[in-house]
């Protein structure tokens, strides 16, 4: 099968900018022939570093979500429930997967984690109405303890 654009849209760019979805489907088509004259090359460099910079953003999203549920976790006892259980098994299970399927990820993680907690701790104050000073200034959970399944059990 030939990739061809239709004749209403003849450059790449103006495919991209017209039909994205088409433009992706055009662009798979053209890699797979090999033909790389024919790439929209900027537009596809620019989609390439956006996927990566989405995986990142996607951890840091993750990892600030569960420590803020364990830090609620760790804290409220009293009002511990089975959708905090669920988010922290849900959302170490993301981090645990994009780590293991992208294991260059994990300087990042390791760079962004305080200032994941730090976010994680502000998002505390706000869902359970504590203040600031109830939550550490820094993190009670190690690197290892936030992926640990047994840590925190939930079970």
């Amino acid at each position: 099968m030939t990739a061809q654009l239709p004749q209403s849209q003849k450059s790449g760019s103006s495919l991209y900018e017209q039909d994205f979805y088409l433009w992706i489907q055009t662009t798979a088509e053209l890699l797979k022939q090999k033909s790389f004259t024919q790439l929209d090359l900027d537009n596809l460099i620019e989609e390439i570093e956006t996927m990566g910079r989405s995986e990142k953003r996607a951890l840091e999203s993750n990892l600030e979500v569960l420590l803020m549920h364990l830090l609620k976790y760790q804290i409220q006892t009293e009002r511990r429930s089975k959708s905090w259980q669920y988010t922290i098994l849900e959302h170490r299970r993301r981090v645990q997967k994009a780590l293991l399927e992208s294991p260059s990820l994990k300087p990042h993680f390791d760079q962004v984690f305080e200032e994941s907690y730090q976010t994680a701790r502000r998002l505390a104050v706000i869902e359970t109405g504590l203040a600031l000073a109830t939550f550490p200034e820094q993190s009670p959970f190690t690197l290892e303890q936030v992926l640990d399944c047994d840590f925190l059990s939930v079970s």
